[in-house]
């Protein structure tokens, strides 16, 4: 592979991975135009392993398998052993065939492999959390799928602050393997997981794998393409969830984020500091998270080779000051509520340098 990227590790494993992670939501027919035909899908991977990328990300209700297929492909033409591939589960239809009850786990992961064309996948994640299922009977069948070769890590996606704690705590209580991702929504347009999972997450070594960091997927408000004064460029998902009246998580309605004054706050901003580095914003965006010292790797979606290849130019070789992340981080601030607020304000003495001051 090309030396255009760096390598992390994955939380507190030895895993490791390029900071750039390609996700495959666009790979296949779904719900969202602009998706990627199986030809236009192996293109954008094989570009994405010449710019140096290892890490591939996915999940089984993308397509309604139809991205695992393509992967899988793909993936069987190549030497597995190079690749970092994760899945996920948690969705789908029937009446076992959804959740993360064992039997729809031990269902799930046989289908992925099937589709993926590989006997194990490197990394698998619960998509969200399930409120019908105790989470005791979740952890036992994904460590057995551990033990059985079929999975090599355990992650998280989609969870709050106390239910990743309880997943850490009772991994040690049951004596199971450790956990060593989370997925999230992160971007300088949501930092919502700032309120508790990213504590969680820097004490315990987990990585996070923040997910629309352009905050709409490939054509994100954060490229700098939405003009506040101008409808949602055609064939973007932002103008298709806004056209529709469709909810659709990590994709704005474009009614709403005309009416946010900070949201165009943000982007000024953010166009001032790509234009003062010769970068794009959206480039810009992704290095922002780059430098938060709990990421392990960003998940960058592309319609395109031009996407693909402008959202890897965030990879390496250069950074933002700790001056300009300052701006940053000042001017995306979300505004801190109870407890928080309180919380905050009451700890301001009270926060150690190091062990012992």
């Amino acid at each position: 592979m090309a030396d255009k990227t760096e390598y992390r590790f994955l939380g507190g494993s030895g895993l490791k991975v390029s900071n750039i992670c390609l996700g495959t939501m666009t790979f296949g027919d779904w719900l969202l135009p602009g998706q990627c035909d199986e030809a236009a899908s192996h293109a954008i991977l094989d570009r994405y392993v010449e710019l140096g990328g290892n890490f591939i990300d996915t999940a089984d209700v993308y397509g309604e398998g139809r991205s695992e297929q393509i992967i899988g492909s793909w993936l069987e033409k190549q030497q597995r052993e190079k690749f970092v591939v994760a899945t996920k589960v948690r969705f789908g239809k029937g009446i076992n065939g959804v959740g993360l009850s064992r039997h729809h786990i031990m269902q799930s992961i046989d289908d992925s492999l099937r589709r993926l064309r590989t006997d194990y996948v490197d990394l698998y994640q619960i998509h969200m959390w399930d409120e019908a299922v105790p989470i005791e009977e979740t952890l036992s069948a994904l460590n057995d799928l551990v033990r059985a070769g079929k999975v090599r890590y355990l992650g998280a996606s989609n969870v709050k602050g106390w239910q990743l704690q309880k997943i850490v705590e009772l991994s040690k209580s049951m004596g199971l393997n450790k956990w060593i991702s989370l997925q999230a929504e992160y971007s300088l347009l949501c930092r919502g997981i700032e309120w508790e999972l990213t504590d969680v997450c820097r004490r315990e070594g987990i990585g996070i794998i923040p997910w629309s960091p352009l905050r709409g997927c490939a054509r994100g408000l954060l490229t700098g393409k939405f003009k506040r004064e101008a409808d949602a460029p055609e064939g973007t998902r932002i103008e298709h969830v806004t056209k529709k009246g469709m909810i659709f998580e990590g994709v704005p309605d474009f009614k709403k984020v005309k009416k946010d004054d900070k949201t165009w706050d943000i982007l000024d901003v953010l166009k001032k500091v790509a234009d003062a580095h010769g970068k794009t914003p959206a480039q810009v965006a992704i290095r922002w998270l780059l430098q938060k010292d709990v990421v392990s790797s960003v998940i960058i979606g592309a319609k395109t080779l031009q996407q693909l290849e402008d959202n890897m130019g965030a990879a390496t070789g250069w950074e933002i000051t700790e001056e300009t992340m300052a701006e940053l981080d000042t001017e995306s601030q979300m505004d801190a509520f109870y407890p928080y607020n309180m919380i905050k304000r009451r700890n301001k003495d009270r926060v150690r340098k190091n062990m012992c001051q």
